[in-house]
Parts: structure tokens; C-alpha cells; sequence
């Protein structure tokens, strides 16, 4: 059976109660549960993981590559724009990894327009709301 990974970074646990006009008032557990639903569906385990802490993700990351995950969707959430740390653990592995966002960030803030991400991930989702998490889940199926 596969695995995939579905990570995700700082603020997402508050999902459905941050910026609702931005983010959608679906919560991270109502994202979780969908996803893994997909997954059950297509004979895949779906695991989940979110964290608001850089060195949490990164242990994520290594422990992902350790356990045969066939790739992980990852929003990084603010990290993207300025973590090399999660960078270089991203690159350190042969997971492949699919960038997700929620909103597009290239529409947002001009500091949102850089990922640090992107380069090492084999794509990137922006701006399809929660949708892009099952796009991104369709990519490793």
C-alpha cells in the first residue's frame, strides 16, 4: 500500500478561523479527514502531520524518507519564503515533494512571490484553495 505524507506548517491549525476570506472556513481537520478518505479510496494510507515549529518539519521530512513514503504534499506555510533549513531537507531526500498553497501566492505580498521550496520540489499548487491538496494527493496515486 502507499503511503503519502500530507504536511503541513505554521498557522494551518487554524484553518477555518485564520483569514476565512483568504483560507475557506474548512478546518484542518475537515482537510485531513477528506484526504485521507481519498486515499482509502484509491488504496492509499494517507498520514498527516502539521507543525508550527521549522525543526519538527525538517525530523517530519527525514522520518518520511526513512518510511517509504511514495511523496509528500507539503504547505510549508511562511516558511516557503525564507527556510533554507527545510530547503536543504527537502533536497536531501529522494521523496518527491509537491508544494501546496491554499491561496496563490504569487497574487499576495510581494514577499510571498519567492519560494525557496519550489526549486526542490517536484511541482507546486497555488490558489486552488483545498482542492490543490487533492491534486497534488492524484500526482502520487
Amino acid at each position: 500500500m502507499k503511503k503519502i505524507l500530507v504536511l503541513n506548517g505554521p498557522n494551518l491549525n487554524r484553518l477555518g478561523k485564520r483569514e476565512p476570506e483568504i483560507y475557506g472556513a474548512d478546518t484542518l481537520e475537515d482537510l485531513e479527514q477528506r484526504l485521507m478518505e481519498l486515499g482509502k479510496q484509491q488504496g492509499a494510507e494517507v498520514l498527516v502531520f502539521q507543525s508550527n515549529h521549522e525543526g519538527a518539519l525538517i525530523d517530519r521530512i527525514h522520518q518520511a524518507a526513512d518510511e517509504e513514503v511514495c511523496g509528500i504534499i507539503f504547505n510549508p506555510g511562511a516558511f516557503t519564503h525564507y527556510s533554507y533549513a527545510i530547503r536543504d531537507a527537502v533536497a536531501s531526500i529522494s521523496v518527491p515533494v509537491v508544494e501546496v498553497h491554499i491561496s496563490n501566492i504569487h497574487a499576495r505580498e510581494e514577499f510571498r512571490h519567492q519560494s525557496v521550496i519550489a526549486p526542490v520540489a517536484v511541482g507546486q499548487i497555488c490558489g486552488l484553495g483545498l482542492l490543490g491538496y487533492e491534486l497534488a494527493m492524484k500526482s502520487f496515486l
